[in-house]
């Protein structure tokens, strides 16, 4: 088996992957299907390959907003990997994603076997704590229109120039009105650094994006590459 389409597991030596290997299962996850639900039993550990996935934090009226989003350079399910069975957080599938799974029995025991594979897994999760941390900030001290830009080139980095979502999906992913989602949509088109169509929004300008996101995106990404890329 092959997992080069998951970056962090292409990390791994060859060595270090048949510890686990066949435990791992492949499988296709369609666009709002749950990974995890509040304070519910969390049941497997997703490595993706492609797509996307986000995790909400919700108030107890039911008001959520993302606080992180994993793609093919990580993994879905932190809380297992150190040793909790559920999270408060709600995780479901943003766009179309295929991933290998694994439980958090057979993780454990290769993370055991393979010192490697739990430092690796670790320094993902400081990493994910990293990109919490920039949305905590971003969302306290940034705009509406530097927040969706950064949201846009986190995207762009694990879907591609295309990115299938909706103006339902945005709100919730900055945590403001659907209006306030439209507003923003067409002043970055407005400035063609986008192209927005129902349920598609495509990437034109990325070095615009970034301009316009300025410090509310990159320090999680930095973090990725020193401790793991480059590690």
């Amino acid at each position: 088996m092959s997992f080069t389409d998951n970056t962090l597991l292409a990390r791994l030596r060859q060595e270090e992957l048949q510890v686990f290997a066949s435990a791992l299962e492949r499988i296709e996850l369609a666009r709002g299907e749950n990974l995890h639900e509040p304070f519910q039993p969390i049941g497997f550990v997703y490595f993706f390959e492609s797509g996307l996935s986000s995790e909400i934090a919700r108030n107890p009226q039911g008001k959520g907003i993302e606080v992180g989003c994993v793609g093919r350079e990580g993994f879905s399910g932190l809380p297992l990997v150190l040793g909790v069975d559920r999270s408060p957080h709600h995780s479901f599938i943003q766009a179309d994603a295929v991933a290998w799974r694994i439980s958090a029995t057979e993780l454990h025991k290769a993370m055991e076997a393979s010192p490697p594979l739990a430092k690796l897994l670790f320094r993902y999760i400081h990493v994910f704590m990293i990109q919490i941390a920039s949305a905590a900030l971003a969302d306290g001290r940034y705009g509406v229109q530097q927040r969706l830009a950064r949201w846009l080139l986190m995207s762009q980095d694990r879907l591609g120039n295309e990115l299938p979502l909706t103006h339902d999906f945005l709100g919730l992913m900055l945590g403001v009105r659907r209006p306030s989602v439209t507003d923003a949509l067409h002043l970055l088109e407005g400035k063609h650094l986008i192209k927005a169509e129902r349920g598609l929004i495509t990437v034109r300008d990325r070095k615009g994006l970034e301009e316009l996101a300025g410090d509310a995106y990159g320090v999680p990404e930095a973090e990725y590459r020193r401790l793991i890329l480059e590690a």
